[in-house]
């Protein structure tokens, strides 16, 4: 028996793992301190109202003998999700039919998945600093990876070297962990790059429901082109709170074809399809339907409340950052504020600054790649009261 030895390759804790070590060692020698966790990408909030009738009357489906539903015939999720999902793309200025939408329990896992059916003599692209999910899934499968550098520089924005060459690349906007977004002018460029060098993006759009911006894309889908070379991939954690739900979607397109060793055409769509329908059983029933009821027009009015609350969290933090002239990306079109950690400092060294003389949990910037180091993290979806009497902690520590 031989193990996968690429998995000794990754480092040996997770980033999240060491933040839990170091928040619960405080935690026992100050039991008294009132922590504020703003680190991990949570939400506070409840789910949407609609989503929770839809979820209750689907579960009291399931005990009917006449309403029963037991497996999902086509394992890419019901087709009145897909349905939802393909109206919701065309509000967003996006031509995606429901047939090429499938439905998966979150973001993270179908970003990690999809290296199966790709080679692992590709070598992948990241920008850096990068979510981690996409570079452990790749040193698992041995594939080599290189960095598109995203720093202060360009606006934690990297953009395509027509010099290097990449098979597979990962983008993310708005970007977690930095909080930046790419324009669609800035896009035109990575489907360019793409299609040049016969490569795929996996895009990453978890977080485009806090987009305001209108120069700045909710879907890649909204450049031409990028049909021919995007997978997206979207999730209802952060739009709808659905963080302990679970439930997402993918968009692979039906003009997504590459080209196999034998020189015949091979859709991508087709080898995805088959990839599921044996290593995944899909979304449940009431959770499916619950999804549903977040795309109907009552649905959508509730989940904008609650970005909304989160995007005046973010707008809280931002300004606390302002009146400390330290600057930052991110938290108008995300709920995410990445910053500079003040006099130098490394992103470790704050966190345990921020931690021992505040009771205040962020995430070390480290911990993204080389160009996260002296950065720093907070997310927006803590609560109003904890996220005021957080930045009071915080302008206090910087001064």
């Amino acid at each position: 028996m031989k193990i996968n030895e690429n998995f000794l390759q990754l480092k040996e804790n997770y980033l999240f793992i060491d933040i839990a070590k170091k928040v619960n060692a405080f935690i026992k020698a100050n039991p008294d301190a009132k922590l504020i966790r703003m680190g991990i990408g949570d939400v506070t909030l409840p789910i949407a109202p609609a989503a929770v009738e839809a979820m209750k009357k689907a579960a009291d489906e399931m005990g009917v003998k006449e309403t029963f539903r037991g497996y999902e015939d086509s394992g890419a999720g019901y087709d009145f999700l897909r349905e939802a999902v393909s109206a919701y793309y065309r509000k967003l200025g996006a031509d995606v039919s429901a047939h090429e939408i499938r439905i998966n329990d979150g973001a993270k896992s179908d970003c990690g998945n999809i290296t199966d059916i790709f080679s692992s003599d590709n070598t992948v692209l990241v920008t850096d600093p990068v979510y981690p999910v996409y570079v452990d899934s790749n040193i698992m499968s041995g594939r080599k990876i290189i960095c598109a550098d995203s720093d202060e520089s360009n606006g934690f924005a990297a953009m395509p070297d027509k010099s290097i060459h990449a098979d597979i690349i990962y983008l993310c906007s708005p970007n977690n962990p930095t909080g930046s977004a790419y324009t669609k002018a800035q896009l035109e460029e990575w489907v360019s790059y793409a299609i040049e060098n016969n490569a795929v993006i996996i895009y990453d759009s978890a977080y485009e429901a806090f987009i305001s911006d209108p120069e700045i894309p909710r879907s890649i889908y909204c450049v031409d082109g990028a049909k021919k070379c995007a997978i997206e991939m979207c999730s209802l954690s952060k739009t709808a709170g659905f963080t302990g739900m679970r439930c997402g979607y993918t968009v692979v397109p039906d003009e997504l074809v590459m080209t196999a060793s034998d020189g015949s055409e091979v859709s991508i769509s087709k080898l995805w399809n088959r990839r599921q329908g044996s290593k995944f059983n899909g979304v449940s029933y009431p959770v499916q339907r619950a999804a549903e009821a977040v795309f109907t027009d009552e649905g959508q009015r509730q989940i904008q409340e609650s970005i909304s609350y989160y995007k005046e969290n973010a707008k809280l933090i931002a300004e606390t950052l302002e009146r400390c002239n330290v600057p930052f990306t991110g938290g108008k079109n995300s709920p995410y504020i990445w910053f500079k950690c003040p006099g130098g400092m490394g992103s470790w060294e704050f966190f345990d600054k921020l931690l021992n003389e505040a009771a205040v949990v962020g995430t070390p910037g480290a911990g993204f790649g080389k160009n996260g180091e002296g950065w720093f993290r907070l997310t927006a979806f803590n609560d109003r009261e904890n996220t005021i009497e957080a930045m009071k902690r915080l302008e206090k520590v910087i001064k």
